[in-house]
């Protein structure tokens, strides 16, 4: 029993250093990787509605994103793990550049994006706008995979569309339709159809 026990150990320690190298952080040299800002493209009453299992997703707007990955955090316990299995927290303009970076400390919990500075090295307002926290919803199997080896540091492109969720019996989810807000309620529901690595 304990030989069993002590594979069992080594068998989690291997699996959980084999994800940790997977996942490492990519290092990018000093300058602004990712210029412009999302491309949103609202859509009217006509848009369609897709179909994920029992979850009615309503498409909001057409997104096309490049951006510089701050972080990451996979989700297979919660609740909406099905559905949204990861979120990217997100940077563009002076947020996808090294030198910027260095100075502010980013994390990720509970579907939040948090970061803290000592001392700003842009404009907090920047800071809040040229960034976000994205639910990411892989529109198959393919984007799923692409999601799963996406790491911190990359440069990202992906299309798809802004969402709002819901389910029978009162359950729903809206996306944030503007980059200007914060807080509760300010993340991107992103349905992906296609993700590339774009550095």
């Amino acid at each position: 029993m304990r030989r069993v026990l002590i594979a069992l150990l080594a068998l989690l320690i291997g699996w959980g250093a084999l994800s940790h190298w997977r996942h490492r952080a990519v290092t990018q040299p000093p300058g602004i990787l990712a210029p412009d800002t999302p491309q949103q493209d609202n859509l009217g009453t006509a848009a369609p509605v897709l179909q994920q299992g029992d979850v009615t997703l309503t498409t909001r707007a057409h997104f096309v994103v490049t951006a510089r990955v701050l972080s990451r955090e996979d989700y297979s316990w919660d609740a909406d793990a099905k559905l949204i299995p990861e979120d990217l927290a997100l940077g563009w303009g002076r947020m996808s550049d090294s030198s910027v970076l260095a100075s502010i400390k980013i994390t990720q919990s509970d579907r939040f994006y948090y970061w803290h500075v000592h001392q700003f090295p842009i404009p907090r307002r920047e800071i809040e706008t040229s960034s976000a926290n994205m639910h990411m919803i892989p529109a198959d199997a393919g984007v799923k995979r692409e999601l799963e080896q996406v790491r911190v540091g990359q440069v990202v492109h992906f299309e798809g569309f802004l969402v709002d969720a819901s389910r029978p019996g009162g359950w729903h989810w809206k996306t944030s339709m503007t980059r200007d807000d914060v807080g509760a309620g300010a993340c991107e529901l992103v349905y992906v159809e296609s993700l590339m690595i774009a550095k």
